[in-house]
């Protein structure tokens, strides 16, 4: 089967639409961003069929990029889904992207699997062609402000995928409930929404790892409660040990998280952010705490190696 394309229209004015000048891997080659077309039968926007990575360049360097390939080739493996790349040549296509791109300091990469153009029907052996996507680009999840008060937060009555469906250990292209969750967050004028998983134990945020912080120690659900294995999330803990902080993977409910004394969520895009504000309760004096500053500062310092 011969993988199809088709012509985009051309950039409007549209605010949201992406930078007319990028440059963006697609398949086997780099292109501009308008030559850059998926199919309309490429089962990952057919069905979400497919894998990502979001991954940081700090100072020209690809941040922890063999724990995201490692992830990348989990996620696949898991969705039986052939990545047509070696970690090496994925590796060597990144560094490509952003050099067409001109980031020889900080950005960021989405690097992308779709199961590839096929037939319509949502079995496997219809689709061939996996295709690699890779953008590399600037992103700030959040303005800088939301760094000083803390993110406002609220519990989403939208709960985490169950892992007998799809493992939320899986960064699968379908993020369908986050969405719908963080719609329900900016419907109340809240920046983020921590969700729940079928048990109504604490998961994640709609796009981050959550932490609190009681009596000086810090809990993290554990990956076994619905909750991706975060990259970012394992550097904290791993410099919260460094300065000697306990750090607990333990089972979380929502009272937990309204008599924090600190939170904190963390992730690629958002890095390390304050939570000051849960269900209109003020985490701690409802500033961002000691704690969660140090280790902000950690690991803006472990990132600038």
């Amino acid at each position: 089967m011969s993988c199809i394309t088709v012509e985009a229209p051309e950039m409007t004015d549209n605010p949201f639409a992406p930078n007319p000048d990028l440059k963006i891997y697609l398949g086997t080659e780099i292109v501009p961003v308008e030559k850059a077309n998926v199919s309309v039968f490429d089962h990952g926007l057919l069905y979400g069929d497919g894998v990502f990575e979001g991954i940081r360049v700090y100072g020209g360097n690809i941040f922890e990029e063999k724990k995201h390939l490692d992830r990348l080739f989990e996620s696949a493996r898991a969705l039986r889904l052939d990545i047509p790349m070696t970690r090496a040549q994925l590796s060597e296509a990144m560094y490509e992207t952003m050099a067409a791109n001109g980031i020889a300091g900080d950005g960021y990469i989405r690097l992308l699997v779709t199961r590839g153009v096929g037939l319509l029907g949502i079995a496997i052996n219809r689709a061939a062609c996996p295709k690699v996507i890779i953008i590399a680009d600037k992103i700030a999840l959040y303005d800088p402000e939301v760094y000083k008060r803390g993110l406002r937060c609220i519990v989403s009555s939208i709960v985490r995928n169950h892992p007998n469906s799809l493992s939320p250990r899986v960064k699968s292209l379908n993020y369908l409930n986050n969405i719908m969750a963080k719609c329900e967050a900016n419907d109340v004028g809240a920046d983020e929404a921590i969700m729940l998983n079928t048990q109504g134990h604490v998961a994640e945020c709609t796009g981050d790892n959550i932490f609190v912080v009681r009596d000086g120690e810090l809990f993290t659900p554990p990956p076994s409660e619905s909750v991706l294995d975060g990259i970012t999330r394992g550097v904290v803990m791993a410099l919260a040990r460094d300065r000697g902080i306990a750090v607990h993977e333990r089972v979380l409910d929502r009272h937990d998280l309204y008599i924090a004394h600190e939170c904190f969520a963390t992730g690629t895009a958002a890095e390390v952010v304050p939570i000051t504000e849960i269900d209109r309760r003020p985490i701690g004096d409802g500033k961002p705490g000691p704690i969660t500053k140090q280790l902000t500062a950690d690991f803006i310092a472990y990132r600038s190696k």
